[in-house]
């Protein structure tokens, strides 16, 4: 079992940043990849970006890429999302994820297990 518990977000205007954190406890942090997915009003849960278990491989969104920046700290149980040049299209609800069982990174939300509850981040224009 893996509990995920999100925080961070907040509202920020256009061109701003945010850090978003997970942190995660259960079984060994160090062993399994994480990723975090997006969920805006109305629309289907996405992938955002996936970190191996190592840290060593990362995988993005084509939509953030240069923007985002996911990151993990195992001596710290927690993986991070630096959000930068946020847009009001980032406007979701953003959760944290657990993929114990592949050894690929994948954006594909049925890879992952486990799911925090959800931090809102939320763009004025």
């Amino acid at each position: 079992q893996v509990q995920l518990v999100e925080s961070g977000g907040g509202l920020v205007q256009a061109g701003g940043s945010l850090r978003l954190s997970c942190a995660a406890s259960g079984r060994t942090f160090s062993s399994y990849a994480m990723g975090w997915f997006r969920q805006a009003p109305g629309k289907e849960r996405e992938f955002v970006a996936a970190v191996s278990w190592s840290g060593s491989s990362k995988y993005y969104a084509d939509f953030v890429k240069g923007r985002f920046i996911i990151s993990r700290d195992n001596a710290k149980n927690t993986v991070y999302l630096q959000m930068n040049s946020l847009k009001p299209e980032d406007t979701a609800v953003y959760f944290c994820a657990a993929d114990t069982r592949s050894r690929i990174l994948s954006g594909r939300k049925a890879e992952y297990e486990y799911w925090g509850q959800g931090t809102q981040v939320t763009v004025s224009s």
